[in-house]
């Protein structure tokens, strides 16, 4: 069992910004995107060797974005990351943006993680070496938030 693990961090821009005067939604994915493939190497599995020691890579299935509070030019946020659930073709992440200064979370972000396949261009059963890995990095929350 693991914490959650620092994985990004990023500054808000004032480009960021929508008509509201705060971090339009269309800003969060690509920080959460961002923070998602560098939460593999720090999980243990570099993208780069996922695939060529592994035979797979991983691709998003699903995404959810819970945004709780708003940020604004100025703000830094870091992101952490875990591994919340590890099934037969897939892992789940839970991602949480936090104000780097404060501590608050004002978003959270889930990814149901398949592993692929690039030959067969389908889904992939997680190697047993991954999945060991990953063992070490699941995270089980201690409530429901």
């Amino acid at each position: 069992m693991s914490d959650p693990i620092e994985v990004h961090s990023a500054v808000v821009h004032p480009w960021h910004h929508d008509q509201f005067g705060h971090m339009n939604v269309r800003h969060y994915a690509p920080m959460f995107d961002d923070a998602a493939f560098h939460a593999w190497s720090r999980f243990g599995l570099p993208l780069s060797g996922l695939l060529t020691e592994h035979g797979v890579h991983t691709v998003a299935g699903r995404t959810t974005t819970n945004y709780i509070k708003e940020l604004v030019a100025g703000d830094l946020v870091r992101i952490y990351a875990a591994i919340t659930r590890i099934g037969t073709k897939s892992a789940d992440l839970k991602l949480w943006m936090r104000h780097a200064e404060t501590g608050e979370t004002h978003a959270t972000f889930e990814i149901v993680e398949v592993f692929f396949d690039p030959k067969t261009r389908g889904s992939a059963p997680i190697p047993e070496s991954v999945r060991e890995i990953l063992k070490k990095a699941l995270f089980v929350a201690p409530d429901a938030g």
